[in-house]
This record gives structure tokens, C-alpha cells and sequence, in this order.
């Protein structure tokens, strides 16, 4: 047990750090425009900064409380990673939906308590929620499937 909660501490740290640069960089490089008429660099800085707050509320908690050891685990660490890897390879040879069901089932290996029925809803729907959000609502050129063969 050590004296502070060091999980919280890394991931508030994180976010602090990973929200500060996106705010940086977008007021930095776009256009702020105005609350009337706000500019393309807005939500960006907007994100960025809520993203920021909230790390440092989950920072500063994590100071004054104890907290177990960090875990490493390189099979989660190496499984999630491949399957960002399996996602990029897939989605233009052979659409959205493989890719993601293909990121889905790896990623669902990371951690062991995912059934296999549980994967496949998981992999159902965000096939579903990708194609409605990306091809019905934004409008973007993505194929469903896109088998090579």
C-alpha cells in the first residue's frame, strides 16, 4: 500500500497533460472565432480544457489518499495495441464493419472475463453505431464491407 493513490495520480496527470496540449495547440493553430460565431478552433480548446480540469480533479484527490501498487500488464498492453493494428489494416481492403469486428474480438482478449457472446454484442454494435454515425450522419465515404475478392 503506498501513501498515494498512484493509478489516479498517472491517469489525472495524463489528462491534465493530454488536455493542456490539445487546448495549446488549437488556440495556438486555429481560428477562435467568437461564443456568436466561434471559429474552428473552439471545440477543440473547449475539450481540451474540460478534459484538463477534469484530470486535475481526479489528481488531486489521488494526492491525499492510499493507494495499491500499479500492475503491469504486457498481454493487455500488447493486445489493445494490436488491435488499433488490425483496425487500420482492415478498414480499406475490407471496410468498417470487419475492421472493427476484427478489433472488437482482438481487444476483447485483453481482459479474460469478456465472453464470446458478450464480444459479438459488443462487435454488433459498434459496427451499427459506426455506420449510422459516420456513413448515415456525417455523411463520410467509408464501405461497409469491402471484400478484396
Amino acid at each position: 500500500m503506498y501513501k498515494r493513490d498512484y493509478r489516479d495520480v498517472w491517469g489525472g496527470g495524463a489528462l491534465v497533460a493530454i488536455g493542456g496540449l490539445a487546448a495549446v495547440i488549437a488556440f495556438q493553430t486555429l481560428n477562435m472565432g467568437t461564443l456568436t460565431r466561434m471559429g474552428p478552433g473552439m471545440f477543440p480548446a473547449a475539450v481540451g480544457i474540460i478534459l484538463a480540469a477534469l484530470g486535475v480533479l481526479i489528481l488531486i484527490p489521488a494526492l491525499f489518499r492510499e493507494g495499491e501498487r500499479i500492475g503491469r500488464d504486457k498481454r493487455s498492453f500488447v493486445t489493445i495495441i494490436g488491435s488499433m493494428l488490425v483496425f487500420a489494416f482492415l478498414v480499406r481492403p475490407f471496410g468498417l464493419v470487419p475492421a472493427i469486428v476484427g478489433m472488437t474480438f482482438l481487444a476483447s482478449r485483453a481482459d479474460s472475463k469478456l465472453s464470446w457472446l458478450a464480444t459479438i454484442v459488443v462487435a454488433v454494435c459498434l459496427s451499427v453505431g459506426a455506420i449510422v454515425v459516420f456513413r448515415l450522419g456525417l455523411g463520410l465515404p467509408f464501405s461497409a464491407f469491402n471484400w478484396p475478392w
